[in-house]
């Protein structure tokens, strides 16, 4: 990720400049340092358009998951209609409705559960990486903070309705 390579950048500028005797504050060049900041923050919406996508393909694979469960249980419930003819095909056909309808919920159960792990696992390295720029660009990026505190909740919010 470029991002992560500007923030080093930053922090090797931090560890080369010189330092204030007796304290531990260090004389920079704002000029690098602002050129650093102005780069951060051109890079830092695609970050923000990632965790978007991927909200969005969580919802999109959360439908077509339920689109699927609900032709499983469809076709099952019209294969038991052609079935009831007989006395003991009917019978056999209420024993295999019911073996389908639970397999088809428990495969939308697992498909779902799928999902939510995926996205959740997406979410979660997305929040950690706006926390880890959030960590480093500190006091330097001031009105950012805003926004990525709205962002690490929004993430934490679209997890939390994952569970």
């Amino acid at each position: 990720m470029e991002i992560f390579t500007l923030l080093e950048t930053l922090e090797d500028l931090l560890e080369r400049s010189r330092s204030i005797p007796f304290s531990k504050k260090v004389i920079v060049d704002k000029e690098e340092i602002l050129d650093l900041i102005k780069e951060i923050r051109l890079k830092l919406p695609d970050e923000l358009k990632q965790a978007k996508w991927v909200k969005e393909e969580r919802t999109r694979i959360l439908d077509e998951a339920q689109k699927e469960a609900d032709n499983i249980v469809k076709e099952a419930e019209n294969r038991i209609i052609s079935m009831i003819d007989e006395h003991e095909i009917t019978r056999k056909a209420y024993e295999q409705k019911a073996q389908i309808i639970e397999t088809a919920n428990e495969m939308a159960r697992e498909i779902n559960r799928g999902t939510k792990n995926y996205a959740d696992d997406i979410l979660q390295t997305v929040e950690a990486r706006v926390k880890e720029v959030e960590e480093t660009l500190g006091k330097f990026v001031a009105e950012s903070d805003i926004l990525l505190q709205e962002t690490i909740k929004r993430i934490k919010k679209d997890r939390n309705e994952l569970k």
